[in-house]
């Protein structure tokens, strides 16, 4: 029992851990959106994708992998900041928003993964690892960049809920997602704000890309898997909540992780999606509360 819990089931906790927290940057990224926008970003997987073909660009330049995971979020944040400005703005104050604004997204996803296609080809490419060799704890051997992974994501969630809950510009966002219009008669610059929003969780998408790009491999269409399991973080965890996409994030990776150990691959996406479903059974909004009403 002792053998299997060390060599079997602990081995696959680390990695659910490690893969869970990117996924919860992600997840963060498209609960933030939500929350303070009410857009549901269907593009939000393509621009994950975009995060790692950009650091592969980068590194094809001759920067090294580090400069690649500091420059690729700022890139992505400018993308997203002149999407929301050309496009997103454009329809938000219709009556149809909530239609326009899904079907606008869809649309941007579409076109930006056909752009990665024409760009760099359909074949998949490779980032190699950045830290090599593994570290030995418990009497087990983990990947050294596993382990890295989930340092820096976890510190990345920290600053985020910092920023969300402890800063006067956390303040700021969640009355602009409260009520939009009682912040903006206070001062609140709503526009602005919005489009930064919208830029900062298209940046967290771009960051999971760069991270998990050495671990998986690199090509146009792999923001759909992603982007179904974010998307299933954010409905269980309750649309606009970072809590509940941190615990949803960290549980369904960890499901998936362990559940590979008895069943099929192919029963991954059910199991998840029925996870899903009796969650909504029971709680019809998600585990946890909308970001405006934290």
């Amino acid at each position: 029992m002792l053998d299997w819990l060390q060599f079997v089931l602990a081995p696959q906790v680390v990695n659910g851990l490690s893969i869970g927290v990117a996924v919860v940057l992600m997840a963060l990224g498209l609960t933030i959106i939500f929350g303070l926008l009410d857009v549901i970003n269907m593009a939000h997987g393509e621009f994950y994708a975009i995060g790692a073909y950009a650091a592969l660009a980068l590194i094809g330049m001759g920067l090294p992998f580090w400069w690649a995971l500091a420059l690729t979020p700022l890139l992505m944040a400018a993308l997203g900041y002149a999407t929301e400005r050309a496009l997103i703005q454009r329809v938000f104050n219709s009556k149809d928003r909530h239609t326009l604004t899904l079907l606008l997204t869809f649309g941007i996803a579409i076109i930006l993964e056909d752009i990665l296609k024409i760009v760099f080809g359909a074949n998949p490419m490779r980032i190699e690892q950045p830290i090599s060799g593994a570290t030995e704890m418990f009497g087990l051997f983990f990947p050294n960049y596993r382990l890295f992974l989930m340092a820096v994501g976890a510190a990345v969630i920290a600053v985020v809920w910092a920023v969300v809950f402890r800063t006067r510009l956390g303040a700021m966002v969640r009355a602009a997602a409260y009520d939009r219009h009682m912040a903006a008669s206070l001062g609140v610059p709503v526009s602005v704000v919005y489009a930064g929003t919208f830029a900062f969780g298209v940046a967290l998408a771009g960051l999971s890309g760069v991270l998990l790009a050495p671990i998986y491999s690199v090509f146009p269409t792999m923001g759909r898997d992603f982007v179904l399991i974010a998307f299933s973080v954010v409905i269980i965890g309750g649309m606009g909540s970072i809590k509940g996409a941190v615990i949803a994030g960290l549980l369904l990776t960890q499901v998936q992780s362990i559940s590979s150990l008895y069943t099929s691959p192919v029963w991954s996406d059910p199991l998840l999606f029925g996870i899903m479903v009796l969650v909504l059974m029971w709680r019809p909004h998600g585990l946890f509360g909308r970001l405006g009403h934290g």
